[in-house]
Formats: C-alpha cells, sequence, structure tokens
C-alpha cells in the first residue's frame, strides 16, 4: 500500500511542482543513518521547498523531520544524495557553511539548546556582531526583532526568568535579526499557550511578508492546515507526500494508513454532504468555517 501510494503521489508531486520555478532548497535521493541505529532517519528523501511558502512539515516522531533541517544548516551531511540550495549543491568548507547559516536559519524545538547569553537583548545582538556587523545596524535589527515579537519590554529581563514562550520568541529573534532567506522552525508552538503561540505565529506572519520563506515542522495538524501553503509529509525518512494543504488533506485513507488524523475542520468539512460542498473551497480556519455554514443557511440550504 505504502510503495504504491509513494509512486502515485510522487507522479502528482512532479506535476504540481512544475507550477513552482524556484525552489529555495531540495533534497535529492539524500539518505542518513545515525550510528548504532537499525532504520535510516532518511531514506532516498526527495523534496522541493517552494521559495516565498510557508512550508508544514508534518510525520510522527522518527519520521526524519529534525534530520532533515541538520542537513539543511550543514551540521549534517548525507552518506549519499545531495542536498541543493538555491540552485547549487551544499558545499562543507568552513566559509561556505557560515554565508549558509546566515541565509538559512534555524530555530530548534528547545530554546535551551540555542540561548547563549544573559538577557534577550545580549542574545539577539550576539550573532550580528559574530557576523561583523556595525552597531548602528545590530541596535537597529535589535530594536526591529524585539518589537516584531513583543519582547521590547523583556530585553533585559535574565533569561533563565522567562516563561518557554518568552524564550522560544527569544530564540527566533536571535535568527530572524539575521534576516534569513529562508527560516526552519522545528515544532515552534510545542507546549505553549494560546497567546504565546498567536504571538510568535504574528512574528513568524511580518517576516514571511517581507519575503523570508518558512519552513515549520509540526505535529499540529490544525496549525498545518490553517497556516500552510505547502505540505509536506514524511514517514521513516521519505517523503510521503507533498501538496496544497487541500490536496494532502483530501487523501483521508492515506494519511490515517500511516497513523495521521485530518485537522478538525478539514474533517468536518468532508462530514458534510457533498451537495453543499460541491465546487466550494474548504474552509481552513474557523472564522472561514462560520463564514461558509452562514453562507449555506443564507442559501436556504437543509443542512
Amino acid at each position: 500500500m505504502y510503495e504504491e501510494h509513494k509512486e502515485h503521489k510522487k507522479h502528482e508531486e512532479h506535476e504540481e511542482h512544475k507550477k513552482y520555478r524556484e525552489y529555495c532548497l531540495e533534497f535529492d535521493d539524500v539518505d542518513y543513518s545515525y550510528p548504532d541505529t537499525e532504520l535510516p532517519a532518511l531514506q532516498s528523501l526527495n523534496i522541493a521547498i517552494p521559495k516565498g511558502y510557508r512550508t508544514a512539515v508534518l510525520g510522527h516522531n522518527g519520521s526524519g523531520k529534525s534530520t532533515m533541517f541538520l542537513q539543511a544548516v550543514g551540521l549534517l551531511r548525507p552518506q549519499s544524495g545531495v542536498v541543493i540550495r538555491a540552485g547549487a549543491e551544499l558545499s562543507y568548507s568552513k566559509k561556505d557553511l557560515a554565508a549558509l547559516r546566515r541565509s538559512v536559519g534555524l530555530v530548534f524545538q528547545d530554546p535551551e539548546q540555542q540561548l547563549i547569553l544573559n538577557t534577550p537583548l545580549e542574545d539577539v545582538s550576539f550573532g550580528l556582531r559574530n557576523a561583523g556587523m556595525d552597531e548602528e545596524t545590530i541596535q537597529r535589527r535589535c530594536h526591529e526583532v524585539l518589537e516584531q515579537l513583543d519582547l521590547t519590554s523583556l530585553s533585559d529581563k535574565p533569561i533563565h526568568q522567562l516563561s518557554l514562550g518568552q524564550k522560544k520568541r527569544t530564540a527566533l529573534a536571535g535568527v530572524m535579526a539575521m534576516e534569513p532567506e529562508l527560516l526552519l522552525l522545528d515544532e515552534p508552538t510545542s507546549y505553549l499557550d494560546p497567546l504565546s503561540e498567536t504571538l510568535l505565529l504574528e512574528g513568524l506572519e511580518a517576516i514571511h511578508q517581507q519575503g523570508t520563506t518558512i519552513v515549520m515542522a509540526t505535529h499540529d495538524m490544525n496549525l498545518a492546515y490553517r497556516w500552510a501553503d505547502w505540505v509536506i509529509v514524511l514517514e521513516a525518512g521519505r517523503c510521503f507526500a507533498a501538496g496544497t494543504p487541500a490536496d494532502i488533506f483530501a487523501e483521508r485513507e492515506a494519511l490515517q494508513a500511516i497513523g495521521l488524523e485530518l485537522p478538525l475542520l478539514a474533517d468536518l468539512w468532508q462530514s458534510l454532504p457533498q451537495r453543499l460542498t460541491a465546487g466550494r473551497t474548504a474552509p481552513r480556519d474557523a472564522g472561514a468555517f462560520k463564514a461558509m455554514l452562514n453562507l449555506l443557511l443564507n442559501e436556504g440550504l437543509n443542512l
């Protein structure tokens, strides 16, 4: 079942990708195994990230999401296959890796892995100073990014006194300040309360509007459905499927076969009689769903 579906989706993905002219990141038959593990982390991984899009990467723990991100910034190197950035294979020289990490930012799931100095302001400015920027640019970028992520009032507060959501926003601020072309986030909203999640997503939207491509690995199917322009599903280190949220979440049986459930709104939409939904675009957030239900009621349809 898996192999048959994989080949079918591979063809669909190839056709869909013809619509896109630019990719900011590609994996071409990438294999990678960690030492002393039975199963490979990545197996013949073939994916392409469309430039300028918000891409969600879905999959269970162990499906390869984090390993893929570590490969993208050169912290891990393929054992076979290649990673392609902006049309060229990654180079692993010290100089080229430094340049790569200025254009591709990675925010880890655990902010403690990323925060190294005493306060948000110190931590955000650290990477900028390491890059050799002048003090005026450092101050401007720090001010802008701390304001974007609602951290200005916390800029001089000891990091150990921050909440998890504040720490996650600080880690994101440090990466955003470098103004990367591509931003990779590993489970950025995990364990966050609704307000902290909203603040983080608003910050992401601000930099996306400025042209940054964003890729988010997440277990939150509801978030992926309402947020993403493009969705990649990983299974056992392979690309199981790739496409628009509408295309991916229309494949209920295929997703359930690998243990993934539909987002709530997609499930509700698909449970409505087909005579009501035919020819209509599925709403992807609660407000749009309510508006669509009101429209159906106003049309006098019998729900």
